[in-house]
């Protein structure tokens, strides 16, 4: 639901059609700097040159766009923070949109535990960060749309009730950069008590990737952890993010803005 208030970003990005378009030239900067072609973005945007360079006037002037003269511009810390915000409110909202709102007109793919057969009434509930489906009494039910063997995908349609699910926990654990010492300051034992606790890890950065090694385990996710942590922590469940300190505290707002719980821990060896 939209929140009627001023300071609300998802608020003003959907009803007000210029902070819309003030939004997608921020990115527009953000994506072309220093070189920013407005004649181009006026045409992306369906607006005129006169509008765009209008808007990044007051951008400059707004302290969310740098120029550097002669077309070219960059944006400011300040912007990509405005940026950040407003694109997590409009992510929330998307997710708002399929989780709770489609699903009731979509047909939704789930594991099948038992040999079903089509157009039969089905139990709904998830395990193990994925949607599974029996025969058994559950508060969320559909109707599957094919025969299905036990193991195999199969689609579902005419969801209701609610499917009985929580947020994972996030166990964030920090790990300094080599400058620093790297993953030799980190005791093993300590991070492989932590990981045996967690159903999926991500590592950010060689130093934790390392660490996690050291520790005797593998990482599930490298390349894209934080999203990759984040959706398993959506999906119900309890994960393990390694970061390198540097990239530790923009991942904890990212868990913040999700509404994920999540838990600091102290791995350096005394």
């Amino acid at each position: 639901m939209l929140k009627k208030r001023e300071n609300d970003p998802l608020y003003i990005i959907l009803r007000s059609k210029r902070e819309a378009t003030k939004f997608q030239i921020l990115v527009e900067v953000a994506e072309h700097q220093p070189s920013v072609r407005q004649q181009e973005i006026a045409a992306k945007l369906g607006i005129t040159p006169q509008a765009v360079s209008e808007y990044i006037r007051e951008l400059v002037d707004d302290e969310m766009v740098k120029s550097q003269g002669r077309g070219s511009y960059v944006i400011t810390p300040k912007g990509v923070e405005w940026v950040i915000n407003n694109a997590e409110a409009l992510e929330s909202y998307v997710k708002h949109i399929t989780h709770d709102i489609v699903q009731q007109v979509a047909v939704w793919t789930a594991i099948a535990d038992c040999n079903i057969r089509a157009g039969e009434k089905v139990g709904i509930y998830m395990k193990g960060g994925f949607m599974h489906t029996s025969y058994k009494n559950q508060d969320a039910t559909g109707i599957a749309i094919a025969d299905a063997k036990s193991g195999m995908d199969i689609g579902i349609s005419n969801l209701t009730g609610i499917i009985n699910h929580s947020y994972g926990l996030v166990h964030v654990c920090k790990v300094p950069r080599i400058q620093r010492g790297g993953s030799e300051k980190v005791s093993p034992e300590t991070l492989r008590d932590i990981l045996e606790k967690a159903e999926f890890t991500g590592a950010v950065g060689i130093e934790a990737d390392i660490a996690i090694k050291n520790a005797g385990k593998t990482p599930d996710v490298y390349f894209g952890a934080r999203e990759g942590v984040i959706e398993a922590a959506v999906h119900g469940l309890d994960s393990v993010m390694v970061i390198v300190d540097e990239e530790f505290t923009d991942f904890l707002k990212r868990l913040e803005s999700s509404g994920l719980r999540y838990v600091i821990h102290d791995l350096i060896v005394p």
